[in-house]
């Protein structure tokens, strides 16, 4: 990856408000593709953004989010199940719309900071993202889709924790202004 293509990727890592919308811009069709939601066993990453006990059940929803047919991030997102009852009801019924209509519609949902984060190459969030990549787009994900974004979403008392990892070729775009369409980077 070269120069230009890193500080487009950390731009993507750093940029704020909602990626479905700065995504959107990019093209002409966007589309979530719903990858998996289901309740499974606490990862060790999510209990402690979450600050959540030892034991429980986490919600996961994964999807791809794809422009004009491309897929360009993986995301995940998890909370804990007793959430799901209170103030994130919502995400059981989301199915393939964007998670930004429950977070950026509702003034009272605090973000925390972002944090980018590289994954270990071959480390479980790795592995388990190509194997639903592969299934999803019949081919495998790029040896340099490493970077993600980490965030925590906070309502109503209720924590929902999300991570993007972004495809290699996002860096080629700038991330822009949110809703603004932005032409993709050129080479240097």
């Amino acid at each position: 990856m070269g120069i230009a293509s890193r500080q487009g990727l950390r731009d993507w890592l750093r940029a704020p408000g909602s990626l479905s919308r700065r995504l959107a811009a990019l093209g002409q069709r966007f589309e979530v593709q719903l990858l998996r939601q289901a309740v499974t066993p606490l990862r060790a990453p999510e209990r402690r953004a979450l600050g959540l006990p030892r034991r429980g059940c986490t919600v996961v929803r994964e999807v791809l989010l794809r422009v004009d047919g491309e897929p360009l991030v993986w995301a995940r997102s998890a909370l804990h199940a007793s959430a799901l009852a209170g103030p994130w009801k919502a995400l059981k019924g989301l199915g393939t719309r964007p998670l930004a209509h429950l977070l950026y519609a509702d003034p009272r949902v605090q973000r925390s900071e972002l944090q980018p984060r590289r994954l270990a190459r071959h480390g479980h969030t790795r592995r388990h993202m190509q194997r639903q990549w592969q299934a999803a787009t019949g081919e495998a994900a790029a040896a340099q889709m490493l970077w993600s974004r980490n965030s925590v979403f906070h309502r109503k008392g209720a924590e929902l924790r999300v991570m993007e990892l972004f495809a290699p070729q996002l860096a080629l775009h700038a991330p822009g202004p949110r809703g603004i369409k932005q032409k993709p980077r050129g080479r240097r």
